[in-house]
C-alpha cells in the first residue's frame, strides 16, 4: 500500500495470539479498559442466576458475545443457546418462530414447527433487537416470561418450558414505553439487570490490542505475516470515533491486510476520515486549545500526543511539549482521564512485544 506514513518505531504484534489464550476471560471478548471491565464483572456476577439480562448498546458493540459469555457463565452452559433477532423475521412470521405452530395454523404451513422456546427449554434464549418486537405480540411474549407457559399457533395444548431470557435492543425502550411503541409491564419485565456495552470510542485504550488481534486473524487468513503496526495508524485508529464500532474497525482491518504487501500494518488515511487531522491537531494546538475542548477531545489529543512521542510524557521531545504545557498539568490530566502511558511503547520497548492487559 502505498503511504507517506512513517514506521519508525512500529507496535510490534507478535505474540498477541498467545497472550490472548493466556488472559481473556471470555471467547472473543478482548480488551481491558476501564469502561469494558466494568462490565464483564457485572456480568461475572448474574452469570450464574437465573435472571433476565437486557444487554444494551450501539449496533456494531458485541451484545451477541456478552450474551453467550452469560450463557457459557451460567448453570445451563451444557444445554442449548438459542438466538433470534426480532428485527430480522417479518411480523407475520415472528409469532410462530417464538411459539411454533401446527399443521394447517395457517397457510403454508404444511407440517408442524418448533419454536424458539421450545428449543430452548433449559438453555438460553437471546431475543436481539427486541424493540422491534411487534406490539401485537408483546403480551404473548410477557405471558411466557411471567408464568414459562404457551401454546403453539393453531393448538389449544399448553406447553411449559423452563427457559432463561437474555435480550438486546440499541434502541431506548423507556422512550419508546413513554411513546406507547413498547409495553411498560414488559419493559421492566426484561429490565431487570440490564448491561450497557460501551462504544468503541470509549474504548480507546482497547484498539491497539483489538487491532493486533484482528490483524492475526485477517492475516492467517490471508496467508500473510504482519508483524507491526505503524505509530501513526494506530494515532489515527485511536483518534478515530468509530461511528460502527467492532463491526467497522473489522472491515477497516480486513481491507487493510488484503491490501498490505510486508510486515507493516497501515491504513489509507482516507479510510479514517477527520482521524488524521484529530491527531495531527494534537500535536499543534497550545494549552489555551485544551481549555476549549470537551472531555473527548482532550483525550484525543493528549492521546495523539503520546503516541507521536512514544509515551514519553516530559523533556524536550515529549507530550507535554508537544501540547504545550506543564509535565505536572499532563500528568493530571492523564491520571483524571485515566490514560494508560505503557500502552504507547518506548524506542526501547517497541523492538520487543508491548504488555497486553486484557479482560
Amino acid at each position: 500500500m502505498a503511504t507517506s506514513m512513517h514506521a519508525l518505531h512500529p507496535f510490534q504484534i507478535s505474540g498477541v495470539r498467545e497472550v490472548l489464550h493466556a488472559t481473556h476471560r471470555f471467547e472473543g471478548i478482548i480488551g481491558h479498559s476501564a469502561a469494558l471491565t466494568a462490565v464483564l464483572t457485572q456480568l461475572e456476577r448474574v452469570a450464574p442466576t437465573d435472571t433476565t439480562v437486557l444487554i444494551q448498546g450501539e449496533t456494531g458493540t458485541g451484545k451477541e458475545l456478552l450474551a453467550r459469555a452469560l450463557h457459557h457463565c451460567s448453570a445451563r452452559r451444557t444445554h442449548p443457546f438459542v438466538t433470534l433477532n426480532c428485527a430480522a423475521i417479518p411480523d407475520g412470521l415472528l409469532e410462530s418462530e417464538l411459539f411454533g405452530h401446527e399443521k394447517g395454523a395457517f397457510t403454508g404451513a404444511l407440517t408442524p414447527r418448533i419454536g424458539r422456546f421450545e428449543l430452548a427449554n433449559t438453555g438460553t434464549l437471546f431475543l436481539d433487537e427486541i424493540g422491534d418486537l411487534p406490539l401485537a405480540l408483546q403480551p404473548k411474549l410477557l405471558r411466557v416470561l411471567q408464568e414459562q407457559e404457551f401454546e403453539r399457533l393453531g393448538s389449544s395444548r399448553t406447553l411449559r418450558t423452563d427457559v432463561r431470557l437474555v435480550a438486546a435492543t440499541n434502541r431506548d425502550l423507556l422512550a419508546m414505553v413513554h411513546q406507547h411503541m413498547f409495553r411498560e409491564d414488559l419493559y421492566y419485565r426484561v429490565h431487570v439487570f440490564p448491561l450497557t456495552v460501551p462504544p468503541l470510542r470509549e474504548r480507546v485504550d482497547d484498539i491497539p490490542v483489538l487491532v493486533a488481534y484482528l490483524i492475526e486473524r485477517y492475516a492467517t487468513k490471508a496467508g500473510k505475516k504482519i508483524r507491526h503496526i505503524e505509530q501513526q495508524t494506530l494515532a489515527w485508529l485511536q483518534a478515530y470515533p468509530w461511528p460502527g464500532n467492532i463491526r467497522e474497525l473489522q472491515n477497516v482491518v480486513e481491507r487493510a491486510v488484503i491490501m498490505c504487501d510486508g510486515e507493516t500494518f497501515s491504513v489509507d488515511e482516507t479510510w479514517v476520515p477527520h482521524a488524521t487531522s484529530r491527531a495531527s491537531q494534537a500535536l499543534r494546538m497550545p494549552f489555551s486549545g485544551l481549555l476549549r475542548v470537551t472531555k473527548q477531545q482532550e483525550r484525543d489529543m493528549i492521546e495523539a500526543a503520546l503516541a507521536a512521542s512514544r509515551g514519553r510524557v516530559s523533556g524536550p521531545a515529549g507530550a507535554a511539549s508537544k501540547l504545550g504545557i506543564p509535565r505536572q498539568t499532563l500528568e493530571s490530566k492523564i491520571r483524571r482521564l485515566g490514560i494508560t502511558t505503557q500502552r504507547f511503547p518506548s524506542a526501547e520497548t517497541a523492538a520487543g512485544t508491548p504488555p497486553l492487559g486484557l479482560a
